[in-house]
């Protein structure tokens, strides 16, 4: 048991209080008893390669940049996603009053707001390394900074549902992320992870040179530091099984880098895909290939600059997948 000092003891005041007496703000001893201190290193970033970088929980954390130009084109993607799933927001079948979601990685927002927005009933949580949300969200919406592998503050049996959307890049510890959601997810409750391959394919063997090398290098970068190079659905069903889920089902699209595609909706997809190349080569493969791979930042500069070249060819005919995939929490889980 611990041993605690008599009630007699006195406490001994620190000397730094006792100095500039003639001031009663504990800011002239070098104390910031403000919030606005936490709000500070919360939002320290670092600069390179004229981007702003996630620093608060470490600049290994996430190697893409989090400035407004990255925000703007995380949200062009979620419009991209609702377009190729047909305006669905999940895949899960969690129901018409689902009572609490927890959006892990959250970035913008802006699937959580739209979710707020869709399920009235519901509070809606994002999470995030950097605290990018906006101000003025659905009442039923709120946000907060948390690294998803750090231990999770969360009760267990919490939400009815939990999403994780493009994750890969930033996660090391895929089993630790997995055990805590499946923690906090209630029973009979439901988790989805949805994530872009890492694998660039063409039907007609016309995939340009450029986008090949950019893609080899970022995997390449990836397996350095023991991130995923590559998410398949397969992969992302095996994250939920070791973790216990059941009742798993995958869903896969195909996501055109340019709009080449015949079909209307993959045309409107490929078109968006090719605005959102402007700066998504580039924030996927700067950091990465100057911190990871030793490049100079012309050397990386160039091979994102190919591989939007490449898909800015007409007669290159590239894709990749995007995943979904969404398991159950048993309704008598086992003991983990």
């Amino acid at each position: 048991m611990a041993q605690y000092p008599p009630i007699s003891t006195d406490i001994e005041v620190d000397p730094a209080v006792l100095t500039s007496r003639d001031s009663d703000d504990y800011s002239s001893s070098g104390y910031n008893t403000s919030t606005q201190s936490l709000t500070s290193s919360i939002q320290t970033y670092i600069f390179e390669n004229g981007r702003r970088y996630h620093a608060y929980f470490g600049p290994e954390k996430h190697i893409q940049p989090t400035d407004e130009k990255e925000q703007d084109r995380l949200d062009l993607h979620h419009e991209i996603i609702l377009t190729l799933m047909e305006g669905a927001l999940h895949k899960a079948p969690i129901g018409e009053n689902p009572q609490r979601i927890l959006d892990v990685g959250t970035g913008t927002g802006i699937w959580a707001i739209d979710m707020a927005d869709t399920y009235p009933s519901a509070q809606v949580l994002g999470t995030d390394l950097s605290p990018i949300q906006p101000k003025w969200v659905p009442p039923n919406c709120s946000f907060e900074v948390d690294d998803a592998e750090l231990d999770w503050t969360h009760r267990s049996d919490t939400f009815d549902f939990i999403h994780l959307r493009n994750l890969a890049q930033s996660v090391t510890d895929w089993a630790k992320v997995m055990s805590e959601v499946y923690r906090c997810v209630k029973p009979g409750g439901y988790v989805e992870l949805a994530e872009l391959g890492g694998i660039v394919y063409s039907d007609d063997n016309t995939l340009d040179p450029g986008t090949k090398l950019w893609v080899e290098k970022l995997s390449e970068a990836m397996s350095k530091i023991g991130r995923p190079a590559h998410m398949t659905g397969e992969t992302l069903k095996g994250n939920l099984i070791k973790a216990g889920f059941e009742d798993i089902h995958i869903f896969s699209y195909k996501q055109p880098l340019g709009p080449w595609p015949r079909d209307s909706r993959l045309k409107r997809v490929g078109a968006m895909m090719l605005l959102n190349g402007e700066s998504g080569y580039h924030s996927y493969g700067m950091a990465a290939f100057t911190r990871i791979l030793g490049m100079t930042a012309e050397e990386a500069e160039k091979v994102c600059r190919d591989c939007y070249a490449g898909v800015q060819n007409k007669n290159s005919h590239s894709y990749n997948y995007f995943y979904v995939v969404y398991g159950r929490k048993p309704e008598t889980p086992e003991a983990k």
